[in-house]
């Protein structure tokens, strides 16, 4: 048994009053409400000549929080430092160590991936020292964005106008947005037609169907109403014949369980959420949410994640679920396991509930209406990718008529699988026509009522929206899951990006800033290049290279650029 004296240290009131829930009597839960020191915003803070040394100060108005800490961790045998289980909770634990003047043999770390009364004793049971690496790792980021906003702000405010400030992962992000807007006005329309063949069955007329045209051999594209109309002429006076029907199950594979971009994204599209309001939400249901008659409960697993791994536990519990409710048919032959990306750290689950057997409707009372679409998107989408593919019975008829093809496809599903749960959505939806097809036999003489062209122009492609840039980010290695929803907000927060309806327009002010940072500071918004700083990140987390290093190589280029700029702008404005 604990003594009276141990204390536990987490970051907010409702994680504290959960935890505190499950440990009891002998611990002490206190909140530092987040970080409780950092570096101060009136100047650099950062001794860049002595070696990249930091100077952290307690944050202006936490001195009452702090003290608090401070008496509560003299007075305890044991401090557990209970922060979030990812970098920046590692460096707040780290922080609260050093600022509190806690003893090494006192220090214990603790993370849960989920706050439930299972996970959070077990934790407790099991603590470890604080990760230096995960440490020094946020510390590299932290300073690397301290840099760069703090020289290169000065410029811009020199040469565009006061007050605007650079990000080193936000000016990528910005200049995502301004290639894409110039690519938009670039784009040249191509004209392109279609034929739609209003067929009919020769014996008995039992309705009429459409196919569209396909080619001659081979899938043929029209460019002109010229070229449809020659092919129009050329048809009328043929025969119409069924050359091939194939029919087929085609199986859907379930979506794989969210990792923190995923639910973004699919938040942003389904629940019309901003990335930011959408990781507020779910760090509510992460850190626990009252619901009645079963008191404090963490809904879900630790929700910045970027991997795809699913406890075995999880894994039963879902299966036992599943059999239950929608019966043995809707399990799949194996249970489904996924991999992550081969970036990515995996240092958690996937985002998941922490109880399955707590449905969405269960739990929908105590929640509020936000908190409950997102639980129930996050609940559905676990569910669904342990069930059994949706199966499609897929029909194409080729009809020939003299050398040109013509085909008609229609898709019918069989069995619901997992879309009885949920179903992904896209961010192009695919407008294919689907109209019931007749019962036709290869070599069927059918009648060409009328043929008509269409025409129609390639359209530019789309300004992205929060989702559909926040994949491109991860595509491209840019950012971690904790960075992708401040990174958005930040860059609409300084006004080089603008929201219209869903999509993202760059301002005048984002192109002027952009087209400076490509010309002075090349690699500081080259996307390869910060996807591999976000590499050497990686490595320092790993304990593979000194994070001073990554500092000192990066500073090495960024001042000589800088200088250059300096120059080169000399009297420009």
């Amino acid at each position: 048994m604990a003594s009276k004296t141990d204390l536990v240290i987490v970051e907010s009131p409702s994680k504290a009053k959960t935890i505190g829930k499950y440990l009891g009597p002998g611990y002490e839960v206190k909140a530092s409400m987040g970080h409780v020191r950092d570096l101060p915003k009136s100047k650099m803070s950062v001794d860049i000549e002595g070696g990249f040394i930091p100077n952290y100060q307690p944050i202006k108005g936490k001195e009452d929080v702090i003290s608090d800490l401070k008496k509560a961790a003299k007075k305890s045998d044991r401090v557990y430092l209970a922060t979030d289980p990812d970098r920046e909770g590692e460096a707040i634990s780290w922080h609260l160590k050093e600022l509190l003047g806690i003893p090494d043999d006192k220090t214990y770390r603790v993370t849960f991936n989920e706050i439930t009364k299972k996970v959070v004793n077990e934790s407790i049971a099991s603590p470890r020292a604080i990760d230096q690496n995960l440490v020094d790792a946020q510390q590299a980021r932290r300073i690397l964005d301290r840099i760069v906003g703090y020289e290169l702000s000065p410029l811009l405010w020199k040469k565009i106008r006061r007050g605007l400030s650079a990000g080193r992962v936000q000016s990528v992000a910005t200049r995502l947005v301004v290639e894409r807007e110039e690519e938009i006005r670039a784009f040249q329309p191509q004209e392109y037609w279609s034929i739609q063949a209003d067929l009919g069955r020769v014996r008995p007329n039992l309705g009429g169907f459409q196919a569209m045209f396909h080619g001659r051999e081979k899938k043929m594209e029209l460019h002109s109403e010229a070229e449809a109309d020659a092919v129009i002429q050329a048809v009328s006076g043929q025969p119409f014949t069924v050359s091939k029907v194939k029919r087929q199950d085609k199986l859907r594979n379930p979506a794989p369980p969210f990792t923190t971009s995923t639910l973004q994204q699919e938040a942003s599209r389904k629940l019309n959420m901003a990335p930011r309001r959408t990781m507020s939400i779910a760090q509510q249901l992460y850190e626990g949410v009252d619901i009645e008659g079963e008191g404090t409960i963490g809904l879900i697993t630790y929700m910045r994640t970027d991997s795809l791994r699913l406890s075995e536990d999880a894994l039963d519990a879902a299966k036992q679920f599943i059999v239950a409710r929608y019966g043995a048919d809707y399990y799949p032959p194996e249970t489904r396991r996924f991999k992550a990306k081969a970036n990515a750290q995996d240092a958690h689950e996937a985002i998941r509930p922490s109880n399955v057997e707590l449905t969405p409707e269960l739990v929908r009372k105590s929640l509020t209406q936000e908190q409950y679409r997102l639980y129930k998107l996050i609940w559905s989408r676990f569910l669904s990718c342990q069930m059994a593919n949706a199966v499609y019975d897929s029909l194409s008829i080729d009809i020939n008529a003299g050398p040109h093809l013509f085909r008609a496809t229609h898709t019918e599903q069989k069995f619901s699988g997992f879309t009885a749960v949920y179903e992904a959505s896209k961010d192009e939806e695919d407008g294919e026509r689907n109209s019931p097809l007749p019962d036709l036999t290869e070599g069927e003489p059918l009648s060409l009522k009328e043929a008509e062209g269409a025409q129609h122009f390639t359209q530019p492609p789309a300004r992205y929206s929060e989702a559909t840039l926040i994949r491109v980010l991860e595509e491209k290695g840019i950012g971690r899951p904790s960075t992708y929803a401040p990174t958005i907000s930040t860059i609409m927060d300084r006004e080089y990006v603008v929201k219209e309806g869903k999509a993202l327009r760059p301002t005048p002010l984002g192109e002027v800033v952009t087209q400076l940072m490509i010309d002075k500071f090349p690699d500081v918004v080259d996307p390869a290049f910060t996807a591999h700083m976000e590499g050497q990140l990686d490595e320092v987390e790993a304990g593979k290279i000194y994070w001073k290093d990554v500092l000192s190589r990066f500073y090495t280029g960024f001042s000589a650029e800088l200088a250059q700029a300096e120059k080169d702008l000399d009297g420009e404005r």
